[in-house]
C-alpha cells in the first residue's frame, strides 16, 4: 500500500511526465459485487453502510492505487435523493476514503445527467448552479484533487471545470468518453477536447469509460499532439455482457494490464480503470507500470483554437496560414446591422455558412450594433453559429461583458479579438481570456494610440506579450496585429506595418494577424490594392489574415500562397479550384501621362475657374499663385466665396458620387488651405472672414481619429475656427473645452461600437450643462437613427456633409 508521501511524489512526477500515478478502478462494479441493488443510489451507502464503501477503498489501496476516487459520481442536486445534501455527501465521502487508508483522495464529479440547450432542457445558468454547488462542497471536503469524469458534452465539462477552478486550487483532472466512431455522443472529437481542456487549466486531460484499452488508446493518440498537459486513461475492462443476471466484462486482470500497455505507449501517465476494472485489475496494472517508463510526449508549441469538433493549429514558425472570415460584422452594412438589432440571426448564419464554404478556417463574429445589447447579441450569435457550423470562432468585441458571455457559452477554445496595451484593455480583457483559456489577438496599441513607426509597434508587441504571459496565457496562444492603416490618408503607412509584422514573427514566438482590407479605405479598385497588400503581408509572415473569403482576388491570392509555400500538399486544392479557369487577357493599360499645368489666364473670372480646377487636382502651389493674382482684383471675401468654397463643394459632390476618393478629397482640402492662408493674411484683423467656431473630439475609449481629422481639415479650410481635442476624450473634458472657449458647436466621432455609450454620455452632459449646445456626430458605427437615439442634434456621414451641415446653420 503506497504511503501518502509516495503518492504525492507519484502525482508530481506524473504531472511532469516523469512517472506514473495509479488511480483506482470502478466503484460501481465493486459495490455491485458487495450487494448494491439495481437502482439503489450509491451515495446513500456513505451514510447507511459506510463500511461497504470503505472496503472498496481498502481493496484498491492494497492493490497499489495511489488515489481513491470518492463515491460521489452522481452527487449533484439533480441526481441525489432529496434527503441527501451535496456538501454533506462530499465531506462524508472524503472522510470514508481517508479512514479506509487511501493515500490520496480525488473528489469525483460526473455529468449532471441532463442535456444542455439546444439539445436538451437544461439552461447554461442551471448547469452552472449545479456545478457551483458541487465545487463549493469539494472545496471544503478535504480532498487532495478533483476528477471530472465521463463527460460527453464539452460545454458541460467546461462549465464544471470553471466552477471548480473558481472554488478551489486543487489539481483538476478531466476525462471525456468517446464511442467507436472516435467522438462523444454530441460529436466532440478528442482533438477538440484536448485543445479546449488543456487551455482551461486542467492538470491532466484524458479518456475514460465506453471502450476497452484499444479504443481508449486510439482516442489518446488523437489527443496527444494537441494537449499541453499530461494524459489520463481509465478504460473499461473490455465489453460488458450479462451472466446469470450480472454484468461482467470480457477482460480479466492479466488481459486488461496487457491492454494498458497501449495506453502507456499513447502517452498516458495517469492510469486507472473504469467499468469492470476491479482491485485485481489495478494490481496487475501496478506491476506493469513498475517495469515501464513514460513515453516521451511528441509535442511542439502550436497556436490552437477549436470548436467542438474542429481544431485549427499553426506552428510557432513557418508559412502556414489560417484564414479568418471577416463578414460577420455590422460596420458599414445597413441591412446586416438592422437585422442584428432586430434579433434576426439568419444573416449571421448565412454569412457563417458562406464563408466556411469559401474556405474560412475561423469566423470573426462582431455584433457591435450601436444602441443594441451587445453582450446578449454576441452570446446569441455564438450559440446560433456553433449549432450549425463547426468552424472555430473569433469573438470580436472590446466589451469585457460581451466577451465573458460569449466565452462562457462557446463549446471550444475561442480566439478573442482583441486586447491592447492600454491599461483599460489589459485590465478588462486579459482576465476573461485567462479564465476561459482563449487565444488572443493582441493589437499594437498603447495608451497613446497606434504608433507610426515599426520600432514602436514592435516594442509594444514585446511589452504586450510579457503582460499576457504574466496573466497566465502562453505566448504561443497570441497573434499580434501590427494594425493596417489606410494608405489613402498617407501613402507611407504600409511599410511600417509590413516591417513590424516581419520583426514580430522573427522576435516573438507568436502568430501574426492583420485586417487586410483597411489598407485601401478611400481608394478606387480596392480589391486590387487589398490582394496585393495581402501577398506582401504573407511574405512578411502573416499567418492569420482577416479577409473576405468571398472576394475572388483574396481567395486566389490565398490559394496561391498555400500552393507556393507547401501548405497545399500536392497542389491538390489549387488544381481542384483552378483547373477550369480561363486565363483572361488583361487589357494593356496605357501609362498615365501627367498633363502640364495650363498657364494661368489673365482675366479674374478665368483665374477663378483655373484655381477651382487646381483645387480639384490637389495642386497647392498653383492655388496659392492663383489666389494671389485674384487678391489683386477682388476683396478677400469675394475670392473665398467665388473660388475656394465652390471648389470644395464640388470635391464633396464627387466624393459622394464615388468619383473622388479619400486621397482626392484630402488633397483638395489641403490645396484650398493654401488659398485660405493668403486670404487670412490679406484681411484686416477686424474683418477676418469666418464662419464660426467648432470643437471636435473622438470620444472616450476610441483611438481612431482619421475621420475626425479630415472633418477638422475640411472645416478649417472652409473658414471655420477648429479646436481639436484629439482622441479618447472624456465627456468632462469636452464640457470643459466648451466652457473655456465659449464655443457651443461640438462634433463627436466614434469608430468603435463599444464607444458609442461614451458618445451618448457626452451628448447628454453637454445638453444638460450647456442647453444651447449644438452637437453633431459621425463615424463608421453611427446612423441617423442612432444619432437621434443618443440625443445628438445632427448626424453627418462624412467630412463633406459636416461642412454643409455647419454652413447651413450660419
Amino acid at each position: 500500500m503506497p504511503s501518502t508521501e509516495s503518492a504525492r511524489a507519484a502525482l508530481d512526477a506524473a504531472l511532469r511526465g516523469e512517472g506514473f500515478l495509479l488511480f483506482d478502478g470502478a466503484m460501481g462494479t465493486m459495490l455491485q459485487a458487495r450487494g448494491l441493488a439495481a437502482g439503489e443510489e450509491p451515495e446513500r451507502l456513505l451514510f447507511e453502510r459506510p463500511e461497504v464503501v470503505a472496503s472498496v477503498h481498502e481493496a484498491y489501496a492494497a492493490a497499489g492505487a495511489h488515489v481513491a476516487t470518492t463515491n460521489t459520481f452522481g452527487a449533484n442536486r439533480r441526481k441525489l435523493p432529496g434527503d441527501l445534501d451535496v456538501r454533506t455527501t462530499y465531506r462524508r465521502a472524503v472522510e470514508v476514503a481517508r479512514q479506509a487508508g487511501a493515500p490520496l483522495v480525488a473528489a469525483d464529479i460526473g455529468p449532471t445527467g441532463a442535456l444542455l440547450e439546444p439539445f436538451g432542457p437544461m439552461t447554461l445558468d442551471e448547469c452552472e448552479e449545479v456545478f457551483r454547488e458541487q465545487a463549493a462542497a469539494v472545496a471544503c471536503s478535504g480532498a487532495d484533487l478533483v476528477v471530472l469524469e465521463t463527460f460527453g458534452d464539452l460545454l458541460e465539462l467546461k462549465t464544471a471545470l470553471l466552477a471548480v477552478r473558481a472554488a478551489c486550487d486543487l489539481p483538476v483532472l478531466a476525462t471525456m468518453t468517446f464511442g467507436d466512431d472516435g467522438r462523444t455522443f454530441l460529436g466532440v472529437t478528442p482533438e477538440a477536447a484536448a485543445v479546449t481542456l488543456s487551455s482551461l487549466g486542467v492538470a491532466a486531460v484524458g479518456v475514460n469509460c465506453s471502450q476497452g484499452p484499444d479504443g481508449v488508446a486510439a482516442a489518446l493518440r488523437a489527443m496527444a499532439p494537441y494537449t499541453r498537459v499530461p494524459l489520463m486513461a481509465q478504460a473499461n475492462a473490455g465489453l460488458p455482457r450479462t451472466v446469470d443476471g450480472r454484468t461482467v466484462y470480457d477482460l480479466d486482470a492479466s488481459a486488461y494490464a496487457a491492454g494498458v500497455a497501449q495506453l502507456v505507449d499513447a502517452g498516458a501517465t495517469i492510469i486507472g480503470g473504469c467499468c469492470g476494472a476491479t482491485d485485481a485489475h489495478i494490481a496487475q496494472v501496478r506491476e506493469l507500470l513498475e517495469g515501464c517508463a513514460p513515453a516521451a510526449p511528441a509535442r511542439v508549441p502550436v497556436f490552437s483554437v477549436a470548436s467542438a469538433d474542429r481544431v485549427v493549429t499553426l506552428p510557432e514558425r513557418g508559412t502556414d496560414i489560417a484564414v479568418v472570415g471577416e463578414r460577420i460584422n455590422p460596420t458599414g452594412r445597413k441591412a446586416f446591422r438592422e437585422a442584428l438589432a432586430a434579433g434576426d440571426l439568419d444573416c449571421v448564419l448565412d454569412e457563417a455558412e458562406a464563408q466556411a464554404a469559401a474556405g474560412a478556417q475561423l469566423l470573426d463574429v462582431n455584433c457591435g450594433v450601436p444602441g443594441a445589447d451587445e453582450p446578449a447579441l454576441l452570446e446569441s450569435a455564438v450559440k446560433a453559429i456553433q449549432a450549425v457550423c463547426d468552424v472555430p470562432l473569433v469573438l470580436d468585441s472590446s466589451d469585457p461583458v460581451a466577451l465573458e458571455r460569449a466565452c462562457r457559452c462557446y463549446t471550444g477554445k475561442p480566439l478573442i479579438n482583441s486586447v491592447n496595451l492600454s491599461s483599460e484593455s489589459v485590465a478588462s480583457v486579459l482576465p476573461v481570456a485567462a479564465r476561459y483559456g482563449a487565444a488572443l489577438i493582441a493589437l499594437c496599441i498603447d495608451d497613446d494610440g497606434v504608433p507610426a513607426t515599426a520600432d514602436a509597434r514592435v516594442a509594444i508587441a514585446h511589452r504586450l506579450v510579457e503582460r499576457i504571459e504574466a496573466a497566465g496565457i502562453p505566448a504561443q496562444d497570441v497573434a499580434v496585429d501590427c494594425l493596417t492603416m489606410t494608405i489613402s490618408a498617407s501613402p507611407d503607412r504600409a511599410r511600417p506595418v509590413l516591417d513590424a509584422l516581419s520583426r514580430v514573427r522573427r522576435e516573438l514566438p507568436v502568430q501574426a494577424a492583420l485586417g487586410v482590407s483597411n489598407i485601401s479605405f478611400g481608394l478606387p479598385s480596392r480589391r486590387l490594392v487589398n490582394a496585393s497588400f495581402l501577398l506582401e503581408a504573407l511574405a512578411c509572415g502573416l499567418t492569420l489574415p482577416i479577409v473576405d473569403p468571398l472576394v475572388p482576388e483574396m481567395a486566389n491570392a490565398l490559394d496561391a500562397h498555400r500552393a507556393l509555400t507547401g501548405q497545399d500538399v500536392g497542389l491538390a486544392d489549387w488544381i481542384e479550384r483552378h483547373a477550369n479557369d480561363v486565363a483572361a487577357q488583361a487589357p494593356v493599360r496605357a501609362a498615365k501621362v501627367e498633363q502640364p499645368d495650363a498657364a494661368m489666364p489673365d482675366e479674374p473670372d478665368a483665374v477663378a475657374l483655373w484655381v477651382q480646377d487646381m483645387i480639384l487636382r490637389g495642386r497647392k502651389n498653383p492655388v496659392a499663385a492663383g489666389v494671389a493674382r485674384l487678391l489683386e482684383a477682388w476683396d478677400p471675401g469675394a475670392v473665398a466665396d467665388a473660388t475656394l468654397i465652390p471648389a470644395l463643394d464640388e470635391a464633396g459632390r464627387r466624393f459622394e458620387a464615388k468619383t473622388f476618393f479619400l486621397p482626392q478629397l484630402m488633397a483638395a482640402a489641403e490645396a484650398s488651405g493654401a488659398g485660405f492662408d493668403l486670404i487670412k493674411a490679406a484681411t484686416p484683423p477686424d474683418e477676418t472672414p469666418g464662419k464660426g467656431s467648432v470643437i471636435l473630439a473622438t470620444v472616450k475609449g476610441d483611438v481612431h481619429d482619421i475621420g475626425k481629422n479630415i472633418v477638422g481639415m475640411l472645416l478649417a479650410n472652409r473658414g471655420f475656427a477648429v479646436t481639436d481635442l484629439g482622441r479618447d476624450v472624456a465627456p468632462e473634458a469636452v464640457l470643459a473645452a466648451v466652457r473655456d472657449t465659449g464655443v457651443t458647436t461640438v462634433g463627436l466621432s466614434a469608430l468603435m461600437t463599444t464607444t458609442v455609450p461614451a458618445m451618448a454620455e457626452t451628448v447628454e452632459l453637454l445638453h444638460r450643462e450647456v442647453p444651447d449646445a449644438f452637437v453633431f456626430v459621425g463615424g463608421a458605427v453611427l446612423t441617423p437613427e442612432l444619432a437621434e437615439q443618443i440625443g445628438a442634434d445632427a448626424y453627418a456621414k462624412d467630412a463633406a456633409e459636416s461642412a454643409r451641415l455647419l454652413e447651413d446653420r450660419r
